[in-house]
């Protein structure tokens, strides 16, 4: 299983970036898909998720209403847009999956919201 991660950067407080996780070595379409983040100091919290069919999703409220999850099975990925960005947004985000009672994680991306 192998998750990578792209998109992250440095964005001003109310902007948007659009993160996205591709998925290689398992049925991609199998499996619901899930984004995480973890701020310097803090514990990895997850902010959204999906069915594999992206029939479902959900959210905490911290990120409701500006962060939407995505997934495109025919080409093995799942995205995170997120919107109105706020400096405590500030993180590095994984995607991850949970297959055969293993979770998996990709390796990360760096997001920053600051003026």
């Amino acid at each position: 299983v192998q998750l990578v991660e792209s998109g992250g950067g440095l964005v001003q407080p109310g902007g948007s970036l659009r993160l996205s996780c591709a998925g290689s070595g398992f049925a991609f379409s199998n499996y619901g898909m899930n984004w995480y983040r973890q701020a310097p100091g803090k514990e990895r919290e997850l902010v959204a998720s999906i069915t594999n069919n992206g029939g479902s999703t959900n959210y905490p409220d911290s990120v409701k209403g500006r962060f939407t999850i995505s997934r495109d099975n025919a080409k093995n990925t799942v995205y995170l847009q997120m919107d109105s960005l706020k400096p405590e947004d500030t993180a590095v985000y994984y995607c991850s999956t949970l297959r055969s009672g293993s979770r998996y994680w990709g390796q990360g991306t760096q997001v920053t919201v600051s003026s």
